[in-house]
């Protein structure tokens, strides 16, 4: 379980995505119910988030405004998530969270595999603003709770997309 936290961290740490789908996909492999995989990877992620976001104030890489427009929207979408987790027997829950998880899994694949291409000079970005950061939160908290994993996956390459 040690070298699962720590083959999913250091994916996590060089994609800026991926501990919790590559962590859960592990766990569910080795028949952990889908709620207790959601809890421990959570779990563990409070000290490796606290971790990696600790390095990103200490180097400037944090926009705390963003932070502070995303963090009440994640924090409900994934209290709903959650509970919406917790009360789903477990043979409906698994073939969700294993199709959603292999899903993610291809998303960030692709990700990685195309977010070398070049932009565009003269390409216009607006910002992200505060009506878009709330579905976002909502939405990639929700997926995280009831997935493992999701957050970074889907509030990452949004936030990249616009200059956030």
């Amino acid at each position: 379980m040690a070298f699962i936290g720590f083959l999913a961290q250091l994916i996590d740490g060089s994609l800026g995505m991926g501990y919790g789908v590559s962590s859960t996909s592990l766990l569910l492999t080795f028949g952990i119910a889908p709620a207790v995989a959601s809890a421990s990877v959570h779990l563990s992620e409070v000290v490796t988030t606290a971790v990696s976001g600790a390095s990103h104030i200490k180097f400037g890489n944090v926009d705390k405004n963003m932070v502070y427009r995303l963090i009440i929207p994640g924090s409900v979408g994934a209290f709903v998530g959650a509970c919406f987790l917790s009360n789903l027997p477990a043979e409906l829950a698994k073939p969700y969270i294993a199709i959603f998880l292999f899903g993610l899994g291809v998303y960030v694949l692709f990700r990685f595999l195309f977010i070398f291409k070049p932009s565009k000079e003269n390409e216009t970005v607006r910002p992200l603003t505060a009506k878009q950061s709330i579905p976002l939160g909502l939405f990639a908290g929700f997926c995280d709770a009831t997935g493992g994993g999701g957050w970074g996956p889907i509030a990452t390459p949004v936030l990249l997309s616009k200059k956030a």
